[in-house]
């Protein structure tokens, strides 16, 4: 008889790597939301790749080559290859989304997490929270979301544009792709530059809220996965052979940017941080991606973080730090060690139960249905 907690797992099927990038990438944001508990004075006290930019570029990465062998081998691109695409992802995404938030909403409606219920709006439903606009508190952990789905929403949109577009032109389909790409690396610079600028940032906090979490700021994360797809499709041995170099310049350049003086105000910090720590996390892909494989201890446990990590991203914060924070009062050493650990346990337990019996049933429904 199967354990409610075990995981079915084709590993022939699976590129350890990019299991370990996305295991790194929510192991690094769980750890700094438990800091948002203060249990502990200083938390975390060092240096991390920030785990947000690294699920967007792998996210871009793998969605990327996706979208990329379709354009390319598909006679022609149009709304029906795009619909395909949005059922798969949307399949993906959007029961988990719509499963959390129901439950935040119920527990900051009986209390359970204290938070202002008047927060809660419409627009979570169509990941409209953060459009043009901040938001913090309800669900914060959400921003994320609403920018994947709607670059997923738009870039095939845009991809179809620029296809009609150069139609009637010699530039072939491998250079349309790539004009969409460097479109959508530049339109969030350029969205910085004309309105975040003008922007009253008073500290770190308010950039990260009116700045780092807003949709249109924000698009070239993901897109610089997309390059990554684009540059391992067209330029295979270049990939190959530049992954150790990549490496060690991508991982020296998220470990400098926490060291750097960025003045949460200063134009330059507006423009160009996102775009840094989305350069450093793309570095490390070709190096991540040629890992193939890890001593079977090592695989197992990689790979269940890596399968329930969209899970632990949506509950560590909302459903299990803030209910912690918000009914636990912690004065010691001791106390605050225990509910440190009740806190990993709980996200860990949670997220495979949430993807073993809800999250895995949906994508392989959505399997049957894209058939």
């Amino acid at each position: 008889m199967n354990s409610p907690l075990s995981i079915e797992t084709d590993y022939s099927k699976r590129v350890f790597g990019l299991d370990l990038m996305r295991a790194i990438a929510i192991i690094n944001v769980v750890i700094v939301h438990a800091g948002w508990m203060n249990i502990f004075p200083n938390y975390p006290g060092f240096p991390i790749i920030p785990g947000v930019e690294l699920f967007f570029v792998l996210s871009g990465f793998l969605i990327g080559t996706i979208l990329l062998k379709t354009f390319i081998n598909e006679k022609t691109f149009g709304l029906k290859q795009v619909k395909k695409f949005w059922i798969r992802r949307w399949f993906r995404t959007l029961p988990n989304y719509y499963l959390i938030l129901i439950l935040n909403v119920i527990f900051v409606y009986f209390g359970i997490i204290h938070e202002n219920f008047s927060q809660f709006n419409w627009r979570f439903l169509f990941f409209l929270q953060n459009l043009t606009t901040e938001f913090h508190g309800f669900f914060w952990e959400s921003w994320s979301l609403s920018i994947e789905e709607w670059f997923y929403l738009s870039f095939p949109i845009v991809l179809i544009l620029f296809n009609l577009a150069f139609k009637k032109s010699k530039i072939g389909k491998k250079y349309i792709f790539l004009v969409n790409i460097i479109f959508y690396l530049f339109f969030s610079i350029l969205m910085r530059i004309a309105f975040g600028t003008r922007l009253e940032i008073e500290n770190s906090f308010w950039y990260d809220v009116k700045i780092h979490k807003v949709i249109i700021y924000h698009l070239d994360g993901i897109a610089f996965g997309l390059l990554g797809a684009y540059i391992k499709y067209w330029f295979p041995t270049f990939w190959h052979k530049s992954r150790n170099v990549t490496f060690i310049i991508g991982l020296a350049t998220c470990l400098a940017i926490p060291y750097i003086n960025w003045n949460p105000s200063d134009s330059l910090t507006i423009v160009f941080k996102i775009s840094m720590q989305s350069i450093g996390c793309f570095l490390l892909l070709p190096r991540f991606e040629t890992i193939k494989t890890a001593p079977k201890i090592l695989t197992k446990v990689v790979t269940h973080i890596s399968l329930i990590s969209y899970s632990m991203y949506l509950i560590n914060l909302s459903l299990v730090s803030s209910v912690i924070t918000s009914n636990i009062k912690i004065n010691d050493k001791p106390t605050a060690i225990i509910w440190y650990s009740v806190y990993w346990l709980a996200v860990i337990l949670f997220s495979t139960i949430i993807y073993k019996h809800f999250e895995k049933p949906m994508m392989d429904l959505r399997d049957k249905i894209s058939k």
